[in-house]
């Protein structure tokens, strides 16, 4: 099994900057892709950028130039670094883990609002 545990989220205003992190347990060796996705009320859940094992990472056209998402093994962490945040990047995010037999596993969630 493994647990996923998000910290950072809150509230800013728009243009501030936030960083999510998330600590990984538990079968870590079977994880490949990490992730974070957002889901916004009303709307369904949103992939926001991807990072593999190696270190090559995927972003959501949304918040190219302004997330950054890095991964340290060593620590089994995966951060969100959120900078010129807009009112439409509020929503909760999730930390996301891939294994290698193609399994998911999701964190609780953290809410990231951003006021005009």
């Amino acid at each position: 099994q493994v647990q996923l545990v998000e910290s950072g989220g809150g509230s800013v205003q728009a243009g501030g900057s936030l960083r999510l992190s998330c600590v990984v347990s538990g079968s870590i060796f079977s994880i490949t892709a990490m992730g974070w996705y957002r889901q916004a009320p009303g709307k369904q859940r949103e992939l926001v950028a991807v990072i593999t094992r190696e270190g090559s990472t995927n972003y959501a056209d949304s918040v190219k130039g302004r997330f950054t998402i890095s991964r340290d093994n060593s620590k089994n962490m995966v951060d969100l670094q959120m900078k010129s945040l807009k009112p439409e990047d509020t929503a909760v995010y999730y930390c996301n883990a891939l294994s290698f037999a193609r399994r998911e596993y999701w964190g609780q969630g953290t809410q990231v609002t951003v006021s005009s």
